[in-house]
């Protein structure tokens, strides 16, 4: 007998934050959050996002043990502004049992019918900016940070229960010794000079957050034109300073701006935290922050994490010279690995502008929908 708990307390919240540390405890490619940054995501009190999303967790049980989890999530921006009748579901892991996944989305739906919307999608977080997608191939390449990682049945799960796919993305990654640089260094004189531009680079977080702000409504426009796009709030901005720019390598964020001073185009690359979560195991303390210092200064594989340019500036190899400038600081870093996170397959201008890098797909993941 399955049994499907709604869950508020944080206590219990810890333990829907902890479940797949027991479902992916011999994986080698699963990799652990934090659970306090957990936890403190979940937290209405902490996390802004709050006052544009309903969030519900449910964990399953089955002969008293839990067997699942899952959080129902609206995003009442997406049903009202871009007239998305949807209810999200996200965080969604479950053992390879298709009646706990019923049990779970069966759930979820519940809750879509009862405010009227018409369809679920997922998996996918309460915005952008958060982990999106089953992951369909590439179950043997360690995750990220910034994704989740699953079981191969979570397709079949989701497939047998009538779901059909909805957006495809792409991960994928290249080598610093498959990189050309000469390209860019020759555009990118030019490129300055025939619009007027300017890069900004940083040796400190103090530097960079008089920019943050305009990054994010940059980021706001540059994505604007996708379907699944949810623009990001002057609250989440705040949020977002505190969570993540401190922690980002002032060197690996890079930006150019025009002769008024308004920002056409950046970019933030992380270091791979991804060994030093695994070594964590899920705990700041005692030892855990020590990995991830020591991957914050020494990690040879980096990620790209986001990217933006502004529609005018589109196809006109702005990034030209943000990629001079990062081929110069990886290369006296070592680096040799690059990762960029899941793209949306319909964003044909992001894979323009990674046309001449020896890119090899090396995941793929997708959202599933079902209407009611």
């Amino acid at each position: 007998m399955i049994h499907v708990e709604e869950i508020t307390k944080r206590g219990y919240l810890k333990k829907f934050v902890k479940f797949p540390f027991s479902l992916y405890k011999d994986s080698k490619y699963w990799v652990p959050p934090i659970i306090k940054q957990e936890l403190d995501t979940f937290d209405k009190t902490i996390n802004p996002v709050f006052s544009d999303v309903d969030a519900h967790f449910f964990l399953a049980y089955k002969n008293n043990k839990i067997v699942g989890r899952v959080a129902a999530i609206i995003n009442w921006e997406e049903v009202k502004k871009q007239q998305k009748n949807k209810i999200r579901f996200g965080w969604f892991d479950v053992i390879d049992d298709i009646e706990v996944s019923k049990a779970l989305l069966n759930k979820v739906q519940e809750i879509g019918k009862e405010h009227q919307l018409e369809y679920m999608e997922g998996p996918m977080g309460f915005s952008n900016l958060d982990k999106v997608g089953v992951l369909t191939e590439g179950f043997k390449h360690i995750g990220t940070m910034i994704t989740w990682y699953n079981h191969p049945y979570y397709v079949e799960h989701l497939e047998a229960l009538g779901f059909v796919k909805e957006k495809e993305y792409l991960e994928n990654k290249f080598h610093m010794d498959d990189i050309d640089p000469a390209p860019f260094f020759k555009a990118q004189e030019l490129i300055k000079r025939r619009y007027g531009l300017n890069a900004i680079s940083f040796k400190s977080s103090k530097e960079i957050m008089p920019y943050v702000d305009k990054m994010f409504d940059l980021y706001n426009t540059s994505y604007a034109s996708l379907a699944s796009f949810v623009a990001i709030s002057d609250i989440q901005k705040e949020y977002f300073k505190k969570k993540y720019i401190r922690f980002i390598n002032p060197e690996y964020i890079e930006f150019v701006e025009d002769k008024q001073h308004n920002l056409v185009a950046f970019a933030i690359v992380m270091p791979s935290f991804s060994r030093a979560l695994q070594k964590a195991k899920g705990k700041l303390f005692p030892f855990g922050f020590l990995h991830l210092l020591n991957a914050r200064k020494n990690s040879k594989d980096v990620i790209f994490y986001l990217i933006g340019v502004h529609p005018e500036y589109q196809n006109k190899g702005v990034t030209s010279i943000i990629f001079s400038n990062y081929y110069k600081t990886f290369k006296e870093k070592g680096v040799t690995n690059f990762i960029r996170t899941p793209e949306l397959e319909e964003n044909k201008a992001i894979y323009q502008l990674w046309k001449h890098f020896n890119q090899v797909t090396h995941a793929r993941r997708r959202t599933y929908k079902k209407s009611f």
